[in-house]
């Protein structure tokens, strides 16, 4: 049993080390995959065994890679962040993932297809649904946080005697409230803000 728990207990911290050392070595490793644009040929036709690649919209290949792998460096490194943050407000990153992948299928999709995409302009309105949803996602997660950090249950609210007017007393007030209520019995039940009225 002992045996088992201590290889438990050197397998977590091992796994753990080795996750993090494969990311550390893909973030160190991220300038590399920048500059992989310069094994691509300087032309407009890169043709190799696989299948045969045609730069339209910039004429070469070697542009069209050095501005691909502009885009999947930063992109790759942004899902390391998310795949690894532990803050609670880790969703904000993928409007900056989410823009930097539209604009990867729109440098692609205009370099195939010579069909201009302008990310400047178009592209923040069809980015704009995923933006909103986000940040109602991150809102959200605040506020359930805020609620578990100060122990706030806000299906209570509506048992309670909680109002606009509700405010604490000093002891003073509660006596003079407490001695109001016995005076009038059929008033002892009304909530806290008729006897400020009253007042």
């Amino acid at each position: 049993m002992t045996k088992s728990k201590n290889k438990q207990l050197i397998d977590g911290p091992s796994r753990f080390l080795l996750t993090g050392s494969i990311i550390a070595f893909l973030i160190a490793f991220s300038p590399y995959i920048f500059y992989l644009y310069e094994i691509f040929p300087d032309g407009p036709v890169w043709e190799n065994s696989f299948f045969t690649y045609e730069s339209k919209y910039y004429e070469n290949v070697l542009t069209a890679a050095w501005t691909y792998l502009g885009k999947i460096t930063p992109l790759f490194l942004l899902l390391i962040w998310f795949f690894t943050c532990k803050h609670w407000w880790y969703h904000a990153i993928l409007i900056p993932t989410i823009m930097y992948g539209f604009q990867l299928f729109s440098a692609f999709y205009q370099d195939a297809y010579l069909n201009v995409i302008i990310m400047d302009t178009d592209g923040l309105l069809y980015l704009a649904p995923f933006f909103i949803l986000i940040m109602f996602i991150i809102y959200f997660v605040r506020i359930k946080i805020f609620d578990r950090i100060y122990d706030i249950d806000l299906s209570e609210l509506n048992e309670t005697d909680v109002s606009v007017f509700t405010k604490s007393m000093s002891t003073n007030e509660e006596k003079e409230l407490e001695l109001f209520r016995q005076q009038n019995p059929a008033l002892a039940n009304e909530p806290t803000e008729d006897y400020y009225r009253k007042l």
